[in-house]
């Protein structure tokens, strides 16, 4: 058991009775809170069409075929990121193309885009690492210039803006997902957010299986799939939508704790946000500073995890995965940033209504442990 767990998520009685009320109805699926859910959240997001699904994962699966991307074609994107960015582009049979992050920002650095466009490039897929904006538009002129499709991971970034912008929105459209570890749940679930009518239509009839609008149940148009987010989803959703405000503000105080503590020792760089973006922190990623932080990354997490600390490295590089590196050949090296950041991080605790004792707890038994180590 741990004592202090790497994440929560923030569930109130308002919550509760939302899902009761659900169960209480004949519409468990299909019913009114799956529009409710979608228009609340073209509400928040100042956008025309939502598309609420099972999944972040499946957002972006369909948001491949919906743009047309299929076998032989590719896919900017970045390695520094959850396995789904790079696994829903191979599901259509295209293939991700990887450029290496910025330092700074981790996330994908737009100076090296332009030199891996090739005619079967079809998208960018920039992600919002851990809830810090890509830096989108330099990614969208680009995208715009060589007529590539801009769809945004912003999966981890609900409620984060980039010069007053919500993240999600630069894009001819973008995905979010409410596992519980995000800043906010639906249990399980995801949408896709655009102004593109096609596009949002095409998700509708592909999230259930294939099905017209002008048909029946029985009748398919298409080639389609049960992505299908449930009105229980959808209640919880709405409640914890109506809330995000408070929800931000209390990741960003959790955020600004651990910044304060840690301030102070050179052994840990600290995430901070980037020039011109308020983020609604997803986790609290920090990473052991220079050659001796990365060899020591694993042990300390060892010891913290022994202490009854609950910590995780984020992320892997998607490129060495074994099953990338036996299809595309990839080696160490390939994209050095990318390695260099991810052998020297450590997810620490970070959940809404984690407490200052517990965050000055968790920072104490990390400067024992890099001590010892």
């Amino acid at each position: 058991m741990m004592r202090i767990s790497l994440s929560r998520p923030d569930i109130t009685e308002t919550e509760i009775k939302a899902v009761v009320d659900v169960l209480s109805t004949p519409n468990l699926s299909l019913g009114p809170k799956l529009p409710e859910f979608e228009q609340a959240f073209c509400d928040y997001m100042g956008m025309k069409r939502a598309v609420a699904v099972n999944s972040g994962t499946s957002a972006l699966h369909l948001l491949m075929i919906a743009a047309g991307i299929g076998p032989g074609d590719e896919v900017i994107t970045t390695p520094f990121t959850f396995i789904a960015t790079s696994n829903c582009i191979m599901m259509v049979g295209a293939k991700p193309v990887f450029v290496d992050i910025d330092r700074s920002t981790l996330n994908i650095d737009p100076s090296g885009i332009e030199q891996v466009i090739t005619p079967r490039t079809k998208a960018i897929i920039p992600v919002d690492a851990f809830g810090s904006p890509a830096d989108m538009d330099k990614v969208q002129h680009i995208a715009t210039k060589h007529r590539l499709f801009n769809l945004e991971d912003s999966c981890e970034a609900i409620g984060s803006t980039l010069n007053g912008r919500l993240a999600g929105t630069f894009g001819d459209a973008s995905a979010f997902a409410f596992y519980p570890n995000k800043q906010m749940t639906t249990g399980e679930g995801g949408i896709i957010l655009t102004n593109d009518e096609r596009l949002a239509d095409m998700c509708v009839s592909l999230r259930n299986q294939g099905r017209s609008p002008q048909g029946g149940w029985l009748a398919h148009e298409r080639l389609g799939y049960n992505f299908r987010l449930s009105d229980i989803n959808c209640a919880l959703g709405i409640v914890q939508l109506s809330r995000m405000s408070e929800i931000k503000a209390k990741r960003r105080q959790v955020a600004r704790w651990y910044q304060e503590i840690l301030a102070d020792d050179p052994r840990v760089i600290a995430p901070s946000e980037p020039a011109g973006c308020n983020v609604n922190w997803f986790v609290f990623v920090i990473q052991l500073a220079g050659e001796r932080g990365r060899k020591i990354r694993n042990k300390v997490m060892d010891d913290l995890r022994s202490r009854g600390i609950q910590v995780n490295n984020y992320f892997v590089p998607v490129h060495l995965q074994p099953f990338m590196v036996e299809k595309y050949g990839y080696r160490n090296g390939d994209f050095p940033v990318t390695e260099a950041v991810a052998e020297s991080t450590i997810a620490l605790p970070f959940y809404n209504n984690l407490a200052k004792d517990q965050v000055a707890e968790v920072c104490r038994e990390l400067r024992d442990c890099l001590d010892k180590a």
